[in-house]
């Protein structure tokens, strides 16, 4: 369970976060939706402690993030949108490093790291250095990282950035999986073909306050909208501003 109550969150005169309530139960895959600069990777960064709230509270599987940031690192799995690695390492080497953080047993780790490289295709990569892969593996081998200790709230932050069309369906596949075994699944994502087909629950934030949550049907139902995409544009106020750009740019 990730739950955040009354969380705001000001940078400078810039609110990012504004009285933000929201809950993401385990069992379900759970789409965050939101422009750029709307707070979806500050929310997300709470979870971990790595943001602190100005006021607010957040809770992930009964810890306070702010107050012991270490014991919730432990129950998260967190893929950033911008994929950061020790490049001079190979991820043979950052398996090792990681899972000495995390204290994961050695039988364990390399059944894990096994299955997790053959699911994601990463076999023949093992041996380069970080720096050398292509940008879809580097997102691939942090999808991994994200997932070796068997979190019970996995983060992603835009997961779908930079993958080819099978590794995206596998990705999609292992989410619904994960939250069948009762974890909580939060992504966000500017795709939004790809929240409304495997989200059970969107959360749609428009500057730092949530404008829509419920389930893609309930939502497409409350708005007379035929599909995601339209709900997202009424419900951030976007629908009649991109109209009007369409017409001051093309004269109709």
């Amino acid at each position: 369970m990730l739950i955040y109550q009354g969380v705001s969150k000001r940078f400078g005169g810039n609110v990012v976060l504004d009285g933000v309530s929201v809950e993401f139960r385990p069992g379900v895959v759970h789409a965050l939706l939101g422009p750029n600069g709307s707070g979806k990777s500050t929310l997300m960064k709470m979870a971990l402690g790595l943001v602190r709230p100005d006021s607010g509270r957040v809770v992930v599987g009964g810890v306070d993030p702010v107050r012991d940031p270490v014991s919730a690192r432990r129950i998260v799995g967190y893929c950033p949108e911008e994929v950061v690695l020790y490049e001079s390492l190979t991820p043979g080497e950052l398996f090792s490093f990681v899972s000495s953080i995390y204290g994961i047993p050695n039988g364990f780790l390399r059944e894990r790291i096994e299955r997790l490289v053959r699911l994601f295709k990463l076999g023949d990569q093992v041996g380069k250095l970080c720096g050398e892969l292509s940008l879809g593996n580097k997102r691939k081998l942090s999808l991994i990282l994200a997932l070796l200790h068997e979190p019970a709230v996995l983060i992603l932050d835009e997961p779908f950035n930079g993958l080819d069309p099978e590794s995206g369906r596998i990705l999609k596949e292992l989410l619904r999986k994960l939250a069948s075994e009762g974890r909580t699944v939060v992504f966000s994502t500017h795709i939004l073909e790809i929240a409304e087909a495997v989200a059970d629950n969107v959360v749609i934030l428009s500057r730092g306050r949530v404008v829509g949550a419920g389930s893609p049907k309930e939502l497409k139902e409350r708005l007379s909208a035929p599909d995601l995409e339209s709900v997202f544009l009424r419900a951030t106020g976007l629908s009649d501003e991109v109209k009007e750009m369409i017409r001051l740019l093309w004269g109709f």
